[in-house]
């Protein structure tokens, strides 16, 4: 008798503790950023025991017998990243990179043309292929919900960027515009007037370039991904309403970087679950080492290509960094001439492994948020370069939690930098408020258990339907109280109507009396 129990009990165990089959969508070809998370995510959940279909738009390093890989980076072809943010073109236009309906429509092919991809339809339409979880990186586009359709399983959405109204909405209801930011906005509250209108106005844009959208998205949305359903025996919904059906949105966000916003039960804030500790290569190790004064790490990020900077403005700011009595580690493509003795041009940089180490004391960087999350990490000071999307707000609210300094990109760029470098590194209260604010950012759980405890959560409670916001069962009327106004309306002109009838029988009588 005991030993059947301890079979059974065997079994359960083994039952609950079982791998689940999950797919992992990343389709962005060129974004470093958007890949580093991708690849934060499967490390985890293999870490975990669960088998992992990668589609990846950059193909990983990872390698395990659970891991599955489908390499989607023909998807360059597409959408370049790199031609939408030209350091050149800011210099020569001098004026910022506008997300517009063009953006939004790469991006839409983007998802179409993952979607198409050969092994992508081989995937959906292979009736022995199923999977207990579908984790999709959003990038402006929802086709690619289909696939939890298709398969007939939970979904949650991976958003990149701090909480904004865009991916909330999709989960439960836009942010409030009169305190919170639109995802690319450059103001930071409290706002004034004119920036409760500007935002208001943002949102308005956004909406619009969602409608004129809307039809083309259906129609690849059929296409691509409503069709691979219909021959696997399933109906699926229309993508108006298969894309509000995520269980969750993990968001690689942390109100240490961002700022304390009223959010969903089905928000789950996870930033920082990407870095890993990695041990510096030997020739940086040796140089960090040695570095007396401390080192400067100078990088603009993977996409902002320093090669299409101009010539004038980067022999200025070699000749700014020479003068320094600090040791600078600066990520450029190529190695460009008159590089001073204490600069260390670099053409790939482990950043999370240089900002690590003790002797790094500043951190020049284009303001993007996994930048951002990494020097709160480290307790490292930065100074913001930003030139597109959330990097101004990523900056500007470092810089109003006073652990950053700012600077514009100009042509002016070498002589700012070195007044800012100057200020941040000679006043001791920027390490301090980076030790801070570092502090709040640890005082957690780890990101890491987090993101698989959710991910488990969801698919063990069969997509999670009690976080499941009320929100997105009221129409936007009732939201507005657009129906009472209506009605407070109705019964004034009523009785309006009545005190004027009154008042004309009134006078008729008088008249009739007289």
């Amino acid at each position: 008798m005991r030993l059947s129990a301890n079979i059974i009990l065997i079994s359960l165990m083994a039952w609950c503790c079982a791998g689940y089959r999950i797919l992992v969508v990343f389709p962005l070809a060129g974004g470093k950023s958007h890949s580093i998370l991708g690849e934060g995510v499967v490390r985890h959940l293999l870490a975990a025991g669960h088998d992992v279909t990668y589609i990846a738009g950059v193909p990983s390093k990872l390698s395990a017998p659970t891991l599955r890989e489908i390499d989607v980076s023909s998807n360059s072809r597409i959408f370049k990243p790199g031609e939408l943010c030209d350091i050149d073109k800011v210099l020569s236009q001098g004026k910022e990179i506008v997300f517009d309906q063009n953006v939004y429509r790469w991006h839409l092919m983007l998802a179409n043309h993952t979607a198409a991809h050969e092994d992508v339809q081989r995937l959906m339409l292979d009736p022995k292929e199923e999977f207990d979880l579908v984790i999709i990186d959003w990038i402006l586009s929802e086709i690619l919900v289909g696939l939890s359709s298709v398969f007939n399983c939970p979904f949650i959405w991976l958003s990149s960027l701090e909480p904004h109204g865009r991916v909330l909405s999709l989960i439960d209801e836009w942010t409030d515009p009169t305190y919170v930011p639109g995802a690319h906005s450059r103001a930071i509250p409290p706002f004034t007037f004119a920036q409760r209108i500007r935002e208001l106005f943002y949102i308005a844009r956004l909406k619009y370039i969602r409608w004129q959208l809307m039809s083309e998205e259906q129609v690849l949305f059929e296409r691509g991904v409503r069709r691979c359903g219909a021959m696997r025996g399933r109906q699926l919904p229309v993508l108006e309403d298969v894309k509000y059906n995520a269980s969750l949105v993990l968001g690689n966000s942390h109100v240490a970087a961002g700022q304390a916003t009223k959010l969903p039960q089905s928000y789950i804030p996870i930033a920082g679950f990407h870095i890993q500790d990695i041990p510096l290569p030997a020739d940086l190790q040796r140089i960090m080492d040695d570095a007396k004064n401390g080192v400067i790490y100078f990088s603009m990020g993977s996409l902002l290509r320093a090669k299409r900077m101009p010539e004038t403005l980067k022999q200025g700011l070699l000749a700014m960094l020479g003068s320094l009595r600090q040791t600078v580690i600066w990520k450029l493509e190529e190695t460009p001439k008159n590089v001073p003795k204490n600069v260390h041009i670099v053409s790939f940089a482990p950043q999370q492994s240089i900002l690590a180490h003790p002797n790094c004391i500043l951190f020049i960087t284009h303001g993007g948020l996994l930048s951002t999350n990494e020097a709160l990490h480290f307790a490292v000071p930065i100074l913001g370069v930003p030139v597109f999307g959330d990097q101004f707000q990523n900056v500007y609210r470092a810089v109003q939690k006073g652990f950053a300094g700012h600077v514009r990109l100009s042509h002016e760029l070498p002589r700012d930098l070195k007044l800012a470098i100057q200020e941040i590194i000679g006043n001791p209260k920027y390490r301090e408020k980076a030790k801070q604010w570092s502090f709040i950012y640890h005082d957690r759980r780890a990101p890491g258990s987090e993101l698989v405890h959710w991910a488990e959560h969801v698919v063990r409670t069969r997509g999670a339907p009690h976080l499941r916001s009320l929100a997105l069962l009221v129409p936007w009327y009732q939201k507005m109280y657009l129906d009472l106004l209506g009605l407070v309306f109705v019964i004034v002109l009523l009785c309006v109507f009545v005190v004027r009838r009154l008042v004309s029988k009134k006078i008729d009588v008088n008249k009739k009396n007289k």
